[in-house]
């Protein structure tokens, strides 16, 4: 596969997959320039390799990882807010919260999320991604997955008690 290829094939796939774990689509639209361009300088090797989505997929991890670290320093965590994404069906108010509370994970808390459930990888493949063992991504994982439930179930109980009165 040439780089132009992928470019017309790869580049929306990993959009997508980059605003799930950045939580903005301008962040995503950032880390996936940059990890274009560089990947354009390695295209030799990325384009032999037998699935180079998946390595994109962890270039971009890394870049977003990156960014984060570069930016902690700079813009207090709390003052980080997601876009929120226009959606006409009755789901939206669930997605923009779910995305919100994406957004307050832990970096690597999210970046296993996105990876398990957005990209479709297994646990082995998120620990080869991430640079760590499979146990420490399914510890993320439920460490995260469990932070959500209370956050879901709190903000249903809030709605509750506000709607009954």
């Amino acid at each position: 596969m040439t780089f132009d290829e992928w470019t017309r094939t790869g580049l929306l796939p990993l959009l997508r997959f980059a605003t799930v774990l950045c939580g903005t689509p301008h962040l995503a639209e950032d880390v996936v320039q940059d990890v274009a361009i560089k990947a354009q300088r390695k295209w030799d090797r990325i384009g032999t390799l037998d699935h180079p989505e998946a390595y994109l997929r962890r270039m971009a991890v890394n870049e977003y990882l990156s960014w984060r670290r570069k930016w902690s320093r700079y813009v207090p965590s709390d003052e980080i807010e997601p876009d929120s994404i226009p959606d006409h069906a009755d789901r939206a108010a669930d997605r923009d919260q779910l995305i919100g509370e994406l957004a307050k994970l832990p970096r690597r808390q999210r970046a296993v999320l996105v990876l398990r459930y957005f990209g479709g990888l297994t646990d082995a493949e998120i620990a080869e991604t991430m640079g760590c063992s499979s146990g420490t991504v399914r510890a993320h994982a439920s460490r995260a997955l469990a932070t959500l439930r209370i956050e879901f179930t709190s903000n249903r109980v809030t709605e509750d008690v506000h709607h009954a009165y």
